[in-house]
């Protein structure tokens, strides 16, 4: 099981570079710096919201778990 400060670290890590992405991305298609940043922050909001989200659902399925032993010595 993990936290949700981890999930929430997972979510930004993954966004950060989603970001970076984006940006790039979209700054070389338009070569304008205000909407690539724009995109960038947008797609970044969304998405690390979804993402958080989705995380938080799949602990709550069991499917692939593994279940920890029922006596341990």
């Amino acid at each position: 099981m993990e936290s949700r400060s981890r999930s929430i670290c997972k979510a930004l890590t993954y966004r950060v570079t989603g970001l970076i992405i984006t940006t790039l991305v979209v700054w070389v298609v338009t070569s304008k710096v205000k909407l690539a940043v724009s995109a960038g922050v947008a797609d970044t909001i969304v998405k690390l919201l979804a993402y958080y989200a989705h995380e938080r659902c799949w602990l709550k399925v069991s499917f692939g778990k593994l279940r920890p032993p029922e006596y341990e010595i």
